[in-house]
């Protein structure tokens, strides 16, 4: 159900940035932990413990990420654990305009294709809105985690870059369905 906005739908068409997975699970986290004085990012819950679990969990194959490039740089990405066909996504980062927005997409492509169930943010906010999150109570949370956590869902690693652009223009064009 990710509703994506016009804009950014001709903005992924355009393919602007290099998309990875699981290719630099640390340098996302590392990104998403760090702090900007005087902005909304002035404080991370992501601390060494948390960063240590989920680089383990990483290791084991729970924890994956989709990661931006432009050039050899990094520019943006998401991290999140994945139960199942359940994917609690953790934190996403952007660098450049838009480079978060493009690897969340991504991340639900492969979702989809995976046949994943339930896709967690965690909470609601501004920026979310945008796609159509919405909340759900505690109770019908513990039961979908319960009814998926258990049904299985592969995961798409990294794809060639047209392989990559199949993928998205195939969840463009049937996400609906």
């Amino acid at each position: 159900g990710l509703h994506i906005p016009k804009r950014l739908q001709k903005t992924l068409r355009q393919m602007p940035f290099r998309i990875t997975a699981d290719e630099a699970f640390d340098t996302v986290i590392d990104a998403c932990a760090r702090t900007h004085a005087g902005t909304k990012r002035d404080k991370t819950w992501i601390n060494k413990g948390i960063r240590d679990a989920f680089v383990a969990l990483h290791e084991q194959g729970h924890a994956h990420s989709i990661e931006c490039w432009r050039g050899k740089n990094f520019v943006g990405g998401i991290y999140g654990l994945k139960i199942g066909s359940v994917f609690c996504g953790e934190s996403m980062v952007s660098l450049l305009t838009d480079a978060s927005k493009i690897a969340l997409v991504h991340m639900a492509a492969r979702l989809w294709k995976g046949g994943f169930t339930l896709f967690d943010a965690q909470f609601t906010n501004t920026h979310l809105e945008q796609f159509g999150i919405y909340e759900i109570t505690q109770n019908a949370y513990e039961k979908k985690i319960r009814d998926y956590m258990n049904k299985p869902a592969p995961w798409t690693g990294t794809l060639t870059p047209t392989q990559e652009k199949l993928l998205l223009e195939d969840y463009l064009n049937n996400k609906s369905l």
